[in-house]
């Protein structure tokens, strides 16, 4: 532990903890950039037994935290034959980390997550993402790429999201799209909307609509349905504004989806984030092509896991050919779903098994 490690809370607003969130709650205290003084929560356990052989890295998406890993985690207990270290942040704005103060985008939680990773001086990692983790996580760890070892990617891409087939100007619905959303719905019903989307299942609009209207005045109310920890835990973290419009401002990001954009941000003024793109592109294929190994877990009624999005990941690492477990009865958050099979990628690639 050192002066920049903390075990107390800062303003996270989350105030319903779950017992299994993490056996011991620590903080980073940021140093670095436009969120340096703020504290970033990361879990970081020892699972299986003393001394682990190797390390799993979780990098969670929105509007979510890592909390959202609970389920694959546990089963990846009951599958590891070998000890591993377990490392899985939340997001300034997300979770039990600080609030956001600005309209964070995912060039803001990479630079982030590196200043995490140098603290930890993690190596030998198995680097597990989802939905916007992906860029998070992969841009992050991209400025330094020996330090992965292995990749599973979950409902998630890097790459600019192709216009044929299902986009997000009519996911889920044509007429109630997922990037119109921020528009539609106010910052009070933001949480609501959140513990709602996290575990909706495939379906049609007019049901998808009258269940998320259902959700929304029983959670306003305070009747959360199972898994009601986990959607309390959703819904807490945006009771707080700034947390509210920074991920309002990743869901307005979806349509550009690494393509990259400018915006205008309150407090920040013009801001672009094709640069940020621009260099994972440039970089993934020649880091990773080879060396890393790596599996995708995707749920197919999901913009991001359609064929074409599918097949710009294989261009890029060859090695996930023949590799990709694809649910057609699945959506985007897949790992509320399908745990044991993203546990089971993660054993495969990660040599955690024997």
């Amino acid at each position: 532990m050192t002066d920049r490690v903390s075990t107390t809370p800062g303003d996270t607003p989350v105030e319903t903890v779950p017992d299994d969130y993490a056996r011991e709650k620590r903080w980073l205290r940021l140093e670095t950039g436009r969120d340096a003084g703020k504290r970033l929560f990361f879990r970081d356990e020892v699972h299986g037994g003393e001394s682990p052989e190797h390390t799993v890295v979780f990098v969670h998406g929105n509007p979510e935290n890592s909390y959202t890993w609970r389920r694959t985690i546990a089963e990846l207990d009951r599958t590891a034959d070998v000890p591993y270290r377990l490392v899985a942040p939340d997001h300034v704005g997300f979770g039990l980390s600080d609030t956001a103060d600005y309209e964070m985008v995912c060039q803001d939680h990479a630079d982030n997550l590196g200043e995490l990773i140098e603290f930890l001086d993690l190596d030998d990692v198995t680097l597990v993402v989802h939905d916007w983790g992906g860029p998070i996580g992969i841009g992050a760890f991209l400025r330094e790429p020996d330090r992965v070892s292995n990749l599973v990617v979950t409902n998630s891409t890097v790459f600019p999201l192709p216009f044929v087939g299902r986009t997000f100007d009519d996911y889920p619905m044509p007429y109630l799209n997922w990037y119109r959303q921020p528009l539609l719905v106010p910052d009070s019903l933001w949480g609501s909307l959140a513990s709602y989307a996290i575990f909706r299942t495939p379906t049609g609009p007019p049901r998808l609509l009258g269940g998320q209207l259902l959700h929304t005045a029983r959670t306003q109310l305070g009747d959360f349905p199972e898994p009601a920890e986990a959607r309390r835990v959703f819904f807490e973290q945006f009771e707080h504004r700034g947390n509210v419009r920074s991920s309002k401002r990743l869901v307005r990001q979806t349509r550009h989806w690494g393509h990259g954009n400018t915006f205008e941000d309150p407090e920040l003024g013009t801001r672009n984030t094709r640069p940020f793109y621009e260099f994972i592109h440039e970089r993934i294929g020649e880091a990773w092509g080879e060396e890393v190994d790596a599996r995708m877990v995707i749920g197919r009624w999901d913009p991001t896991a359609k064929p074409a999005v599918v097949d710009q990941w294989v261009d890029a690492l060859p090695q996930l050919e023949g590799n990709v477990d694809a649910y057609p009865d699945r959506g985007h958050f897949i790992e509320e779903r399908e745990p044991e099979a993203i546990a089971s990628a993660i054993a495969d690639v990660g040599g955690l098994r024997r």
